[in-house]
């Protein structure tokens, strides 16, 4: 099992920076994937970035130069640092970790909400 917990989410202005934290717990042998996603009211859940235990990474196009995902593997937490936010950014932002044990296995964080407002 992996345990995962979100901070850093909040309320910021268009245009200002948010950092957001995962620290992973547990059994962290064979994690091969971290990244964030979020989800929007009454919409689904997508994809935001995504980093492979080196440091391979991969971006949504509608954050690519403006979000960077990054990972301490030392500390097992994976960031993600949000520039440049727009309002359409408001989301809740859920972590998440992809394990190999026979065959896949996903777990995911209890989420943290970003509202980017005027």
């Amino acid at each position: 099992q992996v345990q995962l917990v979100e901070s850093g989410g909040g309320s910021v202005q268009p245009g200002r920076s948010l950092r957001l934290s995962c620290a992973a717990s547990g059994s962290m042998l064979s994690i091969g994937v971290m990244g964030w996603y979020r989800q929007a009211p009454g919409k689904q859940r997508e994809l935001v970035a995504t980093i492979i235990s080196g440091s391979s990474t991969n971006y949504a196009d509608f954050v690519k130069g403006r979000f960077t995902i990054s990972r301490d593997n030392a500390k097992n937490t994976v960031y993600l640092q949000m520039n440049s936010l727009k309002p359409e950014d408001t989301a809740v932002y859920y972590c998440n970790a992809r394990q190999f044990k026979g065959r896949w296995y996903d777990y995911w964080g209890q989420g943290t909400q970003v509202t980017v407002s005027s």
